[in-house]
């Protein structure tokens, strides 16, 4: 299983206009943490400092980090941004997920 967690074009276009309001050195932080309905939830920051066990993905200016405790749980995901009926929200197609929430924003393993 690869550790790598991709950004989809749309999401770094996001993430970009996101972080360009927060100021020169801001990143996106996706970690997981236990809770949600269904076991662990994602949990999206805006940081100015990153560790340096960090994954770091940058993608058309965007730059997104995952701390190497969550790495795990995301590893081979997609991190997309959807725009549809129910709203705009950033969506993470993980394959390690056996079953999630109907919002989306947590999963069991």
């Amino acid at each position: 299983m690869s550790a790598t967690v991709t950004i989809t074009e749309r999401a770094a276009r996001r993430i970009g206009q996101i972080l360009q309001s927060e100021g020169v050195g801001a990143m996106l932080r996706i970690s997981v943490e236990g809770g949600g309905c269904s076991g662990f939830q994602y949990k999206f920051d805006v940081e100015k400092t990153r560790a340096e066990d960090d994954l770091v993905i940058a993608r058309d200016g965007a730059t997104v980090l995952v701390d190497p405790a969550s790495v795990p749980f995301l590893a081979g995901s997609e991190v997309d941004f959807v725009d549809d009926l129910i709203g705009a929200s950033f969506r993470v197609v993980n394959p390690n997920a056996t079953a999630s929430c109907g919002c989306g924003t947590s999963f069991s393993i």
